[in-house]
C-alpha cells in the first residue's frame, strides 16, 4: 500500500504567511522526480506552529496539487486524542487517503494510554493509519507489543513510520506485526538499511530537494538492486548528515530549498534559520553534488 518515497513535506513560509506557489512547486518537483506520496504537515512541514485553519488549507492544498498522482498522508496527530480525532476527520473529508499519526508528545502517556489513544482515533475515521513512532521528539515510543496489538485489533492501522534509529526494531516490527503491517523509514540516512531487513520505502526529507535520487534508492532496493542502491545512499549520504547534524529538522531542509529556489528559508519561531557558517557549508555540499 504505501511501498516508496513520501516526501515529507515543507511548509514554505512568505511574510510569515503559507507561501502557495512555492508549496506547489515543491509538490510538482516531488512528483516529477518519481516519488509515490506526499506528506504535509508532518515535523518537516512545521506542523505545532499552524494554526488549525492553516492546518486544513495545507492539506487541501496538498491534494489539489496532488491531482491523483500519488496518496496524500495527511500529519494530522497530536497530544491531545481530541484534537487528533478532530484533524484526522477534517482530512478525511477533504480527500487525504490516509493520515500520519504521531506518538503523542510532552505528555509521555502509558503503553496502554498510546494503545487507547490511537485505538480511537482509528475508530474514528475509514482512512488508512501510519503510526510514526519518534522517541527524540516524544521521549517515548510507540513499543513493538502495542503496534501488534493495534495492528492486529485495528484494521485500518497498517504502517509505522520508524524513525527511533534501530535496524534491530524493525526486524522486530516485521517479525511481531500482522501479515501485511508496512514498516517505513522515517530518517533517509537509515533508509537502505531498513529496508535491507523488511521496510518498504521511507518518509522522505530529502526527496523534498533530490526527490528522483530518493524515488531511485528506494525502487533499487523494492527491486533487490542492493548494490544499485547502495551507490545512491553513498553519494548523497553526506546530504542526509548535514541535514542531521547542521540543526534540527526542518531548518536545515528549508535552507537547501531556499538555495535550490524553492522559496524563502523562513521559519516560525521557535524555529530560527541556519547561521551563516552552516548555510555556507550546505551550499558546498549542494554544489559538490550539483544540486545547485
Amino acid at each position: 500500500m504505501f511501498a516508496g518515497v513520501h516526501t515529507a513535506l515543507i511548509t514554505p513560509f512568505r511574510k510569515n504567511k503559507i507561501d502557495t506557489a512555492a508549496f506547489k512547486k515543491v509538490v510538482e518537483a516531488s512528483f516529477k522526480g518519481g516519488v509515490t506520496g506526499i506528506v504535509p504537515c508532518g515535523t518537516t512541514g512545521e506542523s505545532p506552529t499552524l494554526s488549525h485553519d492553516e492546518h486544513h488549507a495545507v492539506i487541501e492544498l496538498a491534494i489539489k496539487c496532488a491531482r491523483g498522482r500519488g496518496p496524500v498522508i495527511a500529519g494530522t496527530g497530536s497530544n491531545s486524542t481530541d484534537e487528533a480525532v478532530s484533524l484526522t476527520k477534517a482530512a478525511e473529508k477533504a480527500g487525504a487517503n490516509a493520515s500520519l499519526q504521531v506518538c503523542p508528545y510532552y505528555n509521555k502517556p502509558s503503553q496502554e494510554g498510546l494503545y487507547r489513544h490511537f485505538k480511537a482515533i482509528a475508530k474514528a475515521t475509514s482512512l488508512p493509519i501510519i503510526l510514526y513512532s519518534i522517541p527524540g521528539r516524544s521521549s517515548i515510543e510507540i513499543s513493538v507489543e502495542t503496534t501488534a496489538r493495534l495492528a492486529a485489533d485495528c484494521p485500518n492501522i497498517v504502517a509505522m513510520k520508524e524513525a527511533g534509529g534501530s535496524v534491530e526494531r524493525v526486524s522486530q516490527l516485521v517479525a511481531t506485526c500482522p501479515a501485511g503491517f508496512q514498516v517505513l523509514s522515517g530518517d533517509d540516512s537509515l533508509t537502505l538499511a531498513f529496508m535491507s531487513v523488511g521496510a518498504v520505502g521511507v518518509i522522505s526529507v530529502a526527496s523534498n530537494l533530490v526527490p528522483q535520487a530518493m524515488s531511485d534508492l528506494v525502487r533499487h532496493a523494492l527491486d533487490g538492486r542492493f548494490d544499485q542502491a547502495l551507490a545512491v545512499h553513498k553519494k548523497y549520504y553526506r546530504l542526509f548528515s548535514a541535514f542531521l547534524k547542521l540543526d534540527t529538522n526542518p531548518v536545515p531542509i528549508k535552507a537547501a530549498m531556499s538555495l535550490a529556489g524553492f522559496g524563502e528559508p523562513t521559519l516560525r519561531l521557535p524555529m530560527v534559520g541556519l547561521d551563516e557558517e552552516k548555510t555556507a557549508l550546505l551550499h558546498t555540499t549542494l554544489k559538490e553534488l550539483q544540486i545547485i
